[in-house]
């Protein structure tokens, strides 16, 4: 992982389902190399239900916009030579691509089939609601469209442990798939106590078969691709033994091979698992502080001092990957937890001016999401990313002051010796006088997100820094000698 290193989420909900997306994400590849993105994490390539899948319904994992099946030949995104193009594009301008794997369930299948099957309680799936019976479900996926290629595997119910829907009798439940030793992956999160089943098809991910077909898809996308790390969706509802044995099996191919796991809100003796017991080295995003972020976006009395209190970013910096919003929390979402948009750049700074996390930025909001009515911060995302190559470097000084200002300031390194200021305030207009170094005595700062005019730095070194009502300021020289 680079020195500053930023991943971007290229996509959101929302994108316009006209396969353009990996041509669009192509022609951007150098612009954002020059922005300081390190690393892309890509939406779902595999070929979902539909032409509007945004990737999550997964039908065929091999199918990466190739094949006619559902009614398309292309994904949401586009075809497998776009794919391919777009993975070239960023490679060449040093920019990691990480995939999307959606190794939880399956959807759209091919075929109906009758197996026995107990309907389990919604909200308890240990325990089980009446008497086994056969019900009729979609679990057999043949792949007419792709005939065979790349892999013969096909899909039926024994490859799974739950379906959410018995035809025969017109049923909307969660369904438990029976069968000799089979039951539900235990290891999972105990929401719901075993929150294995989220949707669809729900994958046995304890069956020998799915596991050499999953660690195939793996080496195909590796190796055929070029991807340079998974984001694993939905760890929480995934046997974390057969992740462990996945990962594993990928670190043999692929020492320097980057993963990031989505485990939604905290479960900690599964997240612990992840940041201490592996030897593969898992990193997970930061749900704890993206949910700091958005009460504090809400909740006038929020004491921003607080704001790191519970994460990972604080507890295991270096696996955290930090994040302000993503396709999940946007609005109209089901884990919609959307941060308000005034405390967007302060929650930006956050991530992307502090020493510790591996930030990621939402292409939401560089974009915004017209159905929201909200049009994003690509200025002060610009601007943010901006002082981040140049000056978020070294050591760091806090000023967590009251519970409406906190600031700090980066004491810079000998590749980029110079400091940086940065002042937050959630109330009203405020200031605060911070040591940035006696060496700048008599330097002028500015601020970089242009919100104020310039200041002389003291003779002992201080800086009277002052910040605007709700809102983030980032003060660097202004005068740089040339390199």
């Amino acid at each position: 992982m680079a020195i500053n290193g930023v991943m971007v989420q290229s996509f959101d909900w929302e994108y316009p389902a006209d396969g353009s997306f990996y041509r669009q994400l192509t022609s951007m590849a150098e612009a954002m190399a020059k922005m300081g993105v390190t690393a892309v994490w890509m939406p779902p390539a595999h070929k979902g239900t539909s032409d509007q899948d945004v990737g999550y319904g997964s039908y065929d994992y091999w199918d990466l916009g190739e094949f006619d099946q559902k009614g398309t030949v292309r994904t949401k995104y586009g075809t497998r030579d776009e794919l391919e193009a777009c993975i070239q594009a960023l490679h060449d301008q040093q920019i990691a691509v990480y995939a999307d794997m959606v190794f939880n369930h399956k959807g759209g299948a091919d075929e109906t089939e009758v197996f026995r099957a107990v309907m389990v309680d919604q909200n308890d799936r240990t325990k089980d609601v009446g008497e086994a019976h056969d019900i009729e479900a979609w679990t057999k996926f043949t792949f007419p469209g792709r005939k065979g290629n790349y892999s013969k595997f096909q899909w039926h119910f024994y490859h799974f442990t739950g379906v959410d829907y018995d035809q025969r009798s017109d049923t909307t439940a969660i369904f438990r798939i029976l069968g000799d030793g089979k039951y539900w992956s235990e290891d999972t999160d105990s929401e719901k106590g075993n929150f294995d089943y989220l949707m669809n098809a729900d994958i046995d991910v304890a069956h020998p078969d799915v596991q050499q077909e999953l660690m195939d898809v793996a080496y195909f996308m590796i190796n055929s691709l070029g991807y340079d790390g998974f984001r694993y969706d939905a760890l929480k509802h995934i046997d974390t033994g057969f992740i462990d044995r996945l990962s594993a099996f990928i670190r043999e191919h692929r020492p320097d091979f980057f993963f990031v796991g989505e485990y939604w809100k905290n479960s900690e003796s599964k997240m612990k698992h992840y940041l201490e017991e592996t030897d593969y080295n898992v990193h997970l995003f930061d749900v704890p502080l993206h949910f700091h972020f958005a009460e504090a976006s809400r909740n006038e009395a929020y004491d921003i001092r607080q704001i790191f209190d519970d994460t990972l970013v604080a507890t295991n910096p270096v696996q955290a990957v930090t994040f302000v919003d993503n396709h999940d929390s946007q609005p109209g979402q089901a884990l919609e937890s959307w941060v308000d948009p005034w405390f967007k750049e302060i929650a930006y700074a956050l991530i992307l001016l502090r020493r510790d996390g591996y930030p990621c930025v939402f292409a939401g909001d560089y974009y915004g999401i017209p159905s929201a009515e909200y049009a994003g911060i690509k200025d002060a995302l610009l601007a943010l990313l901006d002082v981040r190559q140049g000056f978020a470097y070294g050591e760091q000084d806090d000023y967590w002051v009251t519970p409406t200002k906190i600031g700090w300031v980066r004491r810079g390194d000998k590749e980029h010796p110079y400091p940086l200021a940065v002042l937050i305030s959630t109330g009203d207009m405020d200031e605060e006088r911070m040591f940035v170094g006696e060496q700048e005595a008599g330097q002028v700062y500015v601020d970089r997100s242009g919100k104020n005019a310039e200041i002389t730095i003291d003779d002992e070194g201080f800086g009277l820094f002052t910040v605007a009502p709700g809102s983030v300021t980032y003060w660097t020289r202004r005068d740089l000698p040339e390199n």
